[in-house]
């Protein structure tokens, strides 16, 4: 598959993802623990079928670490026993977050208020922005179409 776009080459995407990534470092260097971080990018990925976002979030997080059985639990996480609670409510807000335009409600009180009872105000912003971070990136990744496979960790850090 060959990728629509290079955004690599693009002058206006080079100017307007510089300034993107850089949101992307702030989010890194939260006070969200990084297991939690690369847990939230991998399933919204997973959510909206972003290859080469899956591609890079399973590497880095193994590379932070992360076991293959916690990885591979990722998309079926609520009957899996190796998330903490924490990562539980992290990954529910994730999924309907991502999932606002199936769900008329968006984002249930309840699933709130079980993000907030594990996270402070620092990290739940860092969640939603997280949240909305991975998103908008499988959706540029998604859009033109570029080829999964070849991520080497710490690539683009």
């Amino acid at each position: 598959m060959d990728a629509r776009l290079n955004y690599f080459a693009d002058p206006t995407a080079g100017k307007a993802l510089k300034h993107f990534m850089s949101a992307g470092k702030a989010l890194k260097d939260s006070s969200l623990p990084t297991a939690t971080q690369e847990l939230l990018a991998l399933r919204v990925s997973q959510i909206n079928g972003c290859a080469v976002c899956i591609d890079m979030h399973t590497k880095e997080a193994a590379a932070a670490g992360e076991t293959s059985v916690r990885l591979n639990l990722v998309a079926a996480w609520r009957e899996a026993t190796v998330f903490t609670e924490a990562e539980r409510a992290a990954l529910e807000l994730a999924e309907e977050g991502t999932r606002v335009a199936d769900a008329a409600g968006g984002v249930s009180d309840e699933v709130w208020a079980r993000a907030a009872k594990h996270y402070d105000e620092e990290q739940l912003t860092a969640l939603v922005i997280m949240i909305s971070f991975m998103n908008t990136v499988n959706r540029l990744n998604i859009i033109t179409q570029q080829p999964a496979g070849d991520y080497e960790p710490g690539q683009f850090h």
